[in-house]
């Protein structure tokens, strides 16, 4: 699951429009770890939950069982 936050945390930075130096002035998650997640890296729990609120996500559990 960590690696789709990631990866959406991925799409959200390339298409803000905002450098990484910018994001991380706003956030004050350091340029390297955005760098790293850029690259195909990872982060630490706190560093995507810091992004996510950044770009206004949240994570919400699907639903199990039929549509309805």
């Amino acid at each position: 699951m960590l690696y789709m936050i990631i990866e959406e945390i991925r799409k959200q930075i390339k298409t803000s429009g905002k450098s990484l130096n910018q994001i991380g002035r706003d956030t004050g998650v350091d340029k390297a770890a955005l760098s790293r997640i850029m690259n195909g890296g990872s982060c630490k729990a706190e560093t995507a939950d810091i992004l996510l609120k950044y770009f206004g996500l949240t994570i919400a559990k699907k639903r199990k069982g039929k549509a309805r």
